[in-house]
């Protein structure tokens, strides 16, 4: 809940400081030469920009379950699933976070993920490649990961960085597209095509920048994430995990949506790299071996 009070005042606050500068850009260039519908702009960038990002945030459990088609454990149907529940209880007790809802999907692949809106309601979810694929000690080291990211508050923190992004795009871009139009294309009043193709192609710029900015978050976080694994199972035991799902051949396919909440995810290199939710698997391998006992 603190999480969410900070999402929501952090929100309140960068909409405060946007509102005084555009009224001091305003002050500046003279409201008749720019014609700011700072309402209309603070308006828009709440309701697409943060209130997006926080709908998003609050249906999330909802979303991976239904594009997952994943299967939430109510009763362990065998012994697996009984020490799938038993070993995920254990690492969040020692997280101090309460009990997630533990689910199984229908997937190949090994892969993990982590969502919810509240540490002590999330929902950790495995793939039945990942159950098939890796021993117990390696699958108790991807729990204490995943559970490391809900004890970390990352799905709060990863929304409200996307919400604060968002809300600069669409800001920046109408501000800019309202300066072009006045200025370039010599509109008086209203809005002339100038603004509106402005602000698309702005709006299209700024957000391949803001994509980066989220994308750098998304990757530091798992470092930190994989440090809290291996804390809660063991050292060797999360290297072993990542160097088995780096021997796995078959890439990840969390859906979309979900990609960023994943153990693993796609790599690139050169530019394709600053828009990857994931660091290298060696990298994280190598942090991990670096890092002080």
């Amino acid at each position: 809940m603190k999480r969410i009070s900070l999402f929501l005042l952090t929100n309140a606050g960068v909409l405060l400081v946007l509102n005084l500068a555009l009224a001091a850009f305003e002050s500046a260039a003279g409201p008749r030469a720019l014609g700011l519908n700072r309402t209309g702009i603070l308006v828009v960038a709440a309701i697409f920009g943060m209130g997006g990002a926080f709908v998003s945030l609050a249906m999330s459990k909802w979303i991976a379950l239904r594009t997952t088609r994943a299967r939430v454990i109510a009763r362990p149907a065998n012994a697996v699933e009984a020490w799938l529940l038993d070993t995920v209880r254990r690492l969040a007790r020692d997280a101090g976070i309460g009990m997630p809802d533990v689910a199984i999907y229908d997937a190949p692949d090994v892969n993990a993920f982590a969502t919810g809106m509240k540490r002590d309601q999330a929902l950790v979810a495995v793939s039945a490649g990942l159950m098939h694929g890796m021993n117990r000690d390696e699958i108790e080291a991807v729990l204490g990961h995943e559970i490391s990211h809900v004890a970390n508050g990352d799905m709060v923190t990863l929304t409200l960085i996307q919400g604060v992004v968002n809300t600069f795009v669409l800001v920046l871009s109408r501000v800019i597209g309202q300066v072009i139009d006045r200025a370039v294309f010599k509109t008086e009043r209203g809005y002339g095509p100038g603004y509106f193709v402005t602000v698309i192609v702005t709006q299209m710029v700024l957000g391949i920048l803001a994509s980066m900015i989220v994308m750098w978050f998304s990757r530091w976080r798992e470092f930190r994430a994989d440090a809290g694994g291996a804390r809660l199972a063991g050292r060797g035991r999360m290297i072993a995990a990542l160097e088995r799902l780096q021997a796995a051949s078959r890439v990840p396919q969390l859906p979309s949506e979900m990609a960023s909440f994943g153990i693993s995810g796609r790599i690139g290199h050169g530019l394709k790299r600053l828009f990857m939710s994931h660091p290298p698997l060696e990298e994280r391998i190598a942090a991990l071996r670096a890092a002080p006992p």
